[in-house]
């Protein structure tokens, strides 16, 4: 099966995850792809293919040489974001894309708003119908990984170590990778495919940090409110308030952090709001949460203790501080991406991965590439060529650590 046909399949099957469920996995649709992928592992050879009753899906390729050589993994997961719609996926293949506004029907891609578009001229890029996200994030990683299954398959003759596959769900929400098993994975170390150019390599994410903020306010009757009320809404606004604009994420860029609202639930008696915090610097996600804590501070010294309750909760922390301690395993894929005839970009995510959350659990776990854009939205598009890239460079990554022994 081409790649392409993989990926418009998988596309196809609705697999949104969702924040505020709670069952593990989140959705029960997530299955669907799941049962889908292991029977495609199990005609590509993959004999230990499986599911388990979280959701994940596990495999290994067994070696075809005597040389002995590390298991190396590779993982991409099956959710898409619950930020926009995943039903209904419908996508369109564009060949010899002219660099122009693509009309999506519903609406239309501007380049405008996209510039990197230009640079693509003559490629072929998946496209949505304008009323759903793609899910080139991840099912493009997926698609990549299987056609090296495939391509291993097809060519007996192609010597490689043993390999361990895994498909992971709710990996939008950042709560799926807790079940992971990773010594059923089975792995020395492993690469996350999750998006972005296929020339950047990704061994960096943002520290994480979420907060629950609780307003308790005093609700009376306004017309006797005077010097009593405490309208939770009005104190929620004044906390959030508290923190300067150049904080929020649509005002920064590159390695600056950020405090985001996701999230905001009042009334006069009860308000509830959420935050993410984020830095690729610890000492400044500190700073951050710091900043929280007087905040939380000021308010109860404004309408009595117990009117604000901050609650913060550790996400994930920067993948860096462990990836380095494990240089191998950046220049097997800095190398690869040579290879492919790309100088080779390094990214600081502003964002999580799944790797993120493993390389702390003692499975090394940095990304690589799919050739997916625009993410999480009804403008996201794939380019072929760097997703049959993507499982190219996952190739010469396997033939690397099998010439290292």
């Amino acid at each position: 099966m081409d790649i392409v046909e993989r990926f418009i399949n998988y596309a196809r099957i609705d697999t949104t995850s969702d924040p505020y469920s709670t069952t593990r996995p989140s959705t029960m649709k997530q299955f669907d792809l799941a049962k889908v992928l292991v029977e495609e592992l199990k005609e590509l050879g993959i004999k230990d293919a499986a599911v388990d009753e979280k959701c994940f899906v596990y495999g290994h390729l067994e070696a075809n040489t005597e040389t002995k050589a590390p298991t190396v993994g590779f993982i991409a997961h099956m959710d898409t974001a619950p930020e926009y719609s995943g039903t209904g996926v419908n996508p369109r293949v564009i060949e010899n894309y002219d660099g122009e506004d693509i009309d999506l029907g519903s609406t239309v891609t501007r380049t405008a708003d996209f510039p990197g578009m230009k640079a693509l001229k003559g490629k072929t890029l998946i496209v949505t119908d304008g009323n759903t996200l793609l899910g080139g994030d991840d099912k493009a990683g997926i698609a990549a990984i299987m056609d090296t299954l495939q391509y291993y398959q097809d060519h007996p003759e192609e010597k490689h170590g043993r390999i361990a596959v895994a498909f992971t769900p709710d990996e939008e929400i950042g709560t799926g990778i807790h079940g992971f098993d990773i010594a059923r994975f089975d792995a020395k170390f492993a690469y996350t495919l999750d998006g972005g150019q296929v020339w950047m390599y990704c061994d960096e994410t943002f520290n994480a940090v979420s907060a629950v903020v609780e307003i308790q306010g005093f609700s009376i009757h306004p017309g006797a409110a005077k010097d009593k009320m405490i309208n939770a809404s009005n104190v929620g606004m004044e906390f959030h308030g508290l923190f300067p604009a150049h904080m929020r994420p649509e005002h920064t860029e590159g390695r600056e952090g950020y405090i985001h609202l996701t999230k905001f639930e009042g009334s006069t008696d009860h308000a509830v709001m959420e935050y993410i915090i984020r830095d690729h610097d610890a000492k400044k996600l500190d700073e951050k949460t710091e900043l929280m804590q007087r905040a939380e501070k000021f308010i109860n010294g404004l309408y009595g203790e117990g009117t604000c309750t901050l609650t913060l909760t550790q996400q994930y922390r920067n993948m860096k501080e462990i990836v380095d301690q494990y240089p191998e395993v950046s220049r097997f894929a800095m190398e690869s991406i040579r290879e492919l005839g790309y100088e080779p970009g390094i990214e600081a995510a502003r964002g999580g991965t799944d790797g993120a959350q493993l390389c702390f659990r003692g499975l090394p776990c940095p990304n690589l590439g799919t050739g997916d854009r625009n993410a999480h939205g009804r403008y996201e598009f794939v380019v072929v060529e760097e997703m049959r890239q993507a499982s190219e460079l996952v190739r010469k990554v396997i033939a690397k650590v099998l010439a290292e022994g």
